[in-house]
């Protein structure tokens, strides 16, 4: 079967590849021909080569079933990729390093001089009902001075074309593995596509990683100990974790398998006898890494961790507390954020605000609440947010009750209409909504990896990219002009 572009519906929205029935967007035409000559039928196939491979490669997620258990499944992949010229994606790049950086020198100040709020920039009203901000971590020095050292911020585009930061992940981000398993089954299913047009490399993202987090060392080395700390097997992120630990060289550990010394100096239990640790890239959130300070049930972390933390024999990535700027109202405060700490506008913007502690935007979201998506302040996965335009009035009626219980614990946005990329449906192609996470790294220097992972919701008309919620992704392409 052939692939009938003049067929494809674009609609009013902004779709990357096709700008209109039967017409590439830029210089994306040559690439809408590539699929025509190889015909849905080929495509299907592909893509079913593709679903193979992901499977012997044992590329998995973990969905949590309402009852409580845990069920690994296959990556939903799609292997029509979304391309971005490198023209575009420079100032992307540019406005994401400004973004993390104002963003860590807010976190450095919140915890130490509070300058922002003596200033009156920021409320100190939010800052007291934070529910990430750590008092056990005022006054500490991470290394470099650096809190967030991995970002994933996730970037939409709307209608008209406009590209805006959606959110910023700056506790544990999870993702990037998927960026690279799904650059690998691409290069398998589309070779020739592949050298065509030549997509700059994300590959090097592992030695990027342990570059940024090498930089973290207090002691100095060559080659520092570096160790991955997991929750364990049953974590969602669990592939995720083994698969940079194997990537980077460095040991997957899980609490019980490191200990703090009476010189506040944490060691790895190995078969060679203890080792001591320099850097651990936790992915256990805050209030579980240290029974002694958060949660005293905790059994994912490690005794005495933060006291070798804020001693400074051992860094943490990301830094305790650096979840504190994870926060949707915290979001709303970063076009002044940047300007306060930078004295820049923001190179990109925020997707429209209203943070509902304010009298007016509040009045403005319970009037409006069928165009707007309503969202918590520390939810993340898509969970606990109301989508206004699909919602029923007994929902509507719900999430009043809750924003006017508590008002600093909610913003609301513009139900954007989402991008759109060619998708794998059935035996044609079809657009599906799109979103995108680029990893930042941060610490002696910055680097973004080059793309990032796009997710899409493959449920027809679903905004929800999320793939607990019946999301996938696709490959990012950035390729030369």
């Amino acid at each position: 079967m052939s692939i009938d572009w003049n067929a494809y519906p674009c609609g009013d929205l902004y779709d990357e590849l096709v700008a209109a029935p039967g017409q590439g967007r830029n210089a994306f035409a040559g690439f809408l021909d590539d699929l025509t000559a190889l015909g849905s039928d080929e495509l299907v196939a592909r893509q079913e080569a593709a679903e193979v491979a992901i499977k012997e490669m044992g590329i998995t997620f973990t969905v949590y079933s309402e009852e409580g258990g845990a069920i690994d499944r296959a990556w939903p992949f799609d292997i029509i990729p979304r391309i971005i010229p490198k023209s575009d994606w420079d100032r992307v790049e540019a406005g994401l390093k400004q973004r993390v950086q104002a963003l860590n020198l807010f976190i450095d100040d919140l915890y130490h001089d509070q300058r922002i709020i003596k200033d009156g920039v920021f409320p100190a009203a939010v800052l007291a009902k934070s529910a990430n901000f750590r008092p056990q971590c005022v006054g500490v020095n991470p290394q470099l001075g650096i809190w967030a050292h991995i970002c994933g911020s996730d970037l939409v585009r709307d209608a008209d074309g406009t590209l805006y930061v959606l959110e910023d992940n700056l506790r544990v981000p999870s993702g990037v593995s998927y960026m690279l398993e799904n650059r690998l089954v691409t290069k398998r299913v589309f070779p020739e596509l592949f050298e065509h047009y030549a997509p700059l490399p994300v590959d090097d993202y592992p030695s990027q990683l342990f570059d940024t987090l090498a930089a973290l060392s207090p002691r100095p080395a060559d080659y520092p100990q570096v160790a991955v700390l997991t929750p364990g097997i049953y974590n969602s992120a669990y592939f995720e974790h083994a698969y940079l630990a194997q990537q980077m060289g460095c040991e997957l550990v899980e609490g019980r398998d490191l200990f703090v010394d009476k010189d506040d100096c944490v060691f790895m239990r190995t078969v060679d006898g203890p080792k001591r640790v320099d850097v651990i890239y936790r992915r256990v959130d805050d209030l579980f890494l240290d029974p002694e300070v958060f949660r005293p049930d905790s059994t994912l972390g490690v005794p005495g961790l933060m006291r070798a933390w804020t001693a400074g024999t051992v860094a943490l990535a990301n830094a305790p507390g650096a979840g504190v700027a994870d926060d949707k109202v915290v979001y709303a405060f970063v076009p002044q954020i940047i300007k306060f700490y930078l004295d820049a506008d923001p190179i990109l913007p925020n997707v429209p605000t209203y943070r509902c502690m304010d009298p007016e935007s509040l009045a403005y979201t319970l009037a409006h609440m069928e165009r707007l998506v309503v969202k918590p302040a520390n939810e993340s996965g898509g969970y606990g947010m109301l989508i206004g335009p699909a919602s029923t009035p007994a929902e509507r009626a719900q999430f009043a009750q809750l924003i006017r219980a508590d008002p600093r614990n909610y913003i609301s946005q513009p139900a954007l209409k989402l991008s759109t990329v060619p998708t794998i449906v059935g035996r044609g192609l079809e657009p599906r909504h799109v979103d995108l996470r680029p990893f930042i790294l941060s610490a002696d220097r910055q680097q973004v990896t080059m793309g990032g992972l796009t997710r899409v919701a493959l449920r027809k008309g679903s905004l929800v990219v999320n793939s607990s919620q019946g999301g996938g992704s696709k490959d990012t392409w950035i390729v030369p002009d």
